[in-house]
């Protein structure tokens, strides 16, 4: 036990007291605390909400949204334009005149309706830009329109008709309700996501680095004289991982600590919010994600004969916390759904997917104990395997490793 006290107390200062570190740890809450100030004095300053604000910066107005469009209409239906479409729809005699129009500024866009659009529906969206992802955000004017045709000038029945139904969602879940118009509701899970595949991803590169360059400058030759491989191994496994542990309870604390204020003083509103207990999963989530790599990162360590070597094995190995990257838009989208729920239980993807989840939805908690549980059990079984890479032959070979004989040492052959 002093031995591993000894390499644990090695590993923990050696890193903490780094400079990089250092700046690291602090340096991205406070830049995340200098953007809410930012958001809080432009939203006092504009009187704007600080949620539409947020909103508007990551998903911002298509350019020219603040110009009126035109329409010509090739099927009569059109009599009058609806009081409240005159700002945003003009009328026009022919397609020459509208294009006219859009080269003087005075119009973003038109629409071309049939001659047949009672048999055929069909309308044409001319634009001087090509923009098929957002060139049709202002189409609800078009569409109020012709409804406002098609039921000759019923307002009201015009209106219902578009919007037959108005719901009001209320969730019994502690993750807050957010509306789903809202960009914040699929980016709030997105910066989770990536927070915590940096985070394990970087604390377990840290082991690989510390085995490779001991073994590169022969320290690692002497440390097996007088300490076994599972007392380095876990010495080493247990002080990165409280780094990593550090940094993540630093980050997400100061990030669900100004979120909170931010809810109180900028008025973001329930798009920034995620529930408390978030923290705690997400705690032993980076805990145990961090022991399954860190733990095929040590293996992969002792194998290669220094660090450049490490690099085709080290993709395949990080490339189960690239799934979920993959994925994310499904995860986020259909919390869920079967391949979300998949991919929160498969112990090498559950790290990061789960958190994504949790994030976005409210989880069932047999699901986050069942995962917890797998992905526990896996890193248990890799701790193990990656003790038995730390043999004399592979310690002091100098060749190079492939992606086969990685893991054919992984599964002790």
């Amino acid at each position: 036990m002093n031995k591993i006290w000894l390499i644990f107390k090695n590993e923990f200062i050696g890193v903490i007291t780094r400079r990089s570190f250092l700046l690291t740890l602090f340096l991205i809450p406070f830049t995340g605390f200098l953007v809410l100030l930012v958001v809080s004095g432009i939203q006092k300053s504009t009187g704007t909400d600080g949620s539409e604000l947020m909103e508007n910066f990551f998903a911002p107005s298509v350019k020219g949204s603040d110009l009126p469009e035109g329409f010509i209409d090739a099927s009569g239906l059109v009599k009058t334009v609806p009081e409240v479409y005159e700002e945003t729809l003009v009328a026009f005699e022919d397609e020459k005149s509208a294009q006219k129009a859009i080269t003087q500024g005075v119009i973003s866009a038109y629409y071309l309706i049939d001659a047949d659009y009672l048999e055929n529906g069909e309308i044409v969206y001319v634009r001087p830009d090509f923009n098929p992802m957002g060139g049709l955000t202002q189409s609800e004017a078009i569409e109020g329109l012709m409804a406002h045709a098609l039921l000759e000038g019923n307002a009201d029945l015009a209106n219902r008709v578009q919007e037959p139904i108005i719901v009001e969602e209320v969730s019994l879940s502690e993750t807050p309700q957010r509306s789903s118009s809202n960009a914040l509701t699929f980016f709030l899970p997105y910066i989770v996501t990536f927070l915590f595949y940096i985070v394990i991803l970087t604390s377990a590169s840290l082991l690989l680095n510390s085995i490779s360059g001991e073994k590169q400058n022969r320290m690692m030759e002497i440390l097996m004289t007088s300490i076994t491989p599972g007392q380095m191994l876990t010495g080493k496994i247990i002080a990165l991982g409280l780094v990593g542990l550090l940094q993540t309870v630093v980050w997400s604390g100061s990030g669900y600590l100004m979120l909170q204020f931010s809810g109180r003083q900028f008025a973001l509103g329930d798009a920034f919010k995620l529930p408390p207990s978030i923290l705690l999963w997400g705690a032993l989530f980076f805990l145990l994600g961090y022991a399954v790599y860190a733990s095929l990162m040590a293996g992969l360590g002792a194998l290669v004969p220094n660090i450049r070597e490490a690099g085709q094995v080290t993709t395949v190995v990080i490339i189960p916390l690239i799934i979920p990257l993959v994925f994310i838009s499904s995860l986020i989208q259909a919390p869920d759904g079967p391949l979300s729920v998949a991919l929160s239980l498969f112990p090498l993807t559950a790290p990061v997917s789960m958190m994504t989840r949790l994030a976005a939805t409210s989880v069932p908690v047999w699901q986050t104990i069942l995962a917890a549980v797998l992905i526990g059990l896996t890193a248990w079984l890799l701790v193990k395997s990656a003790a038995r890479m730390f043999r004399a032959q592979n310690l002091l070979s100098g060749q190079s490793v492939t992606t086969r004989s990685f893991f054919q040492a992984l599964l002790g052959k």
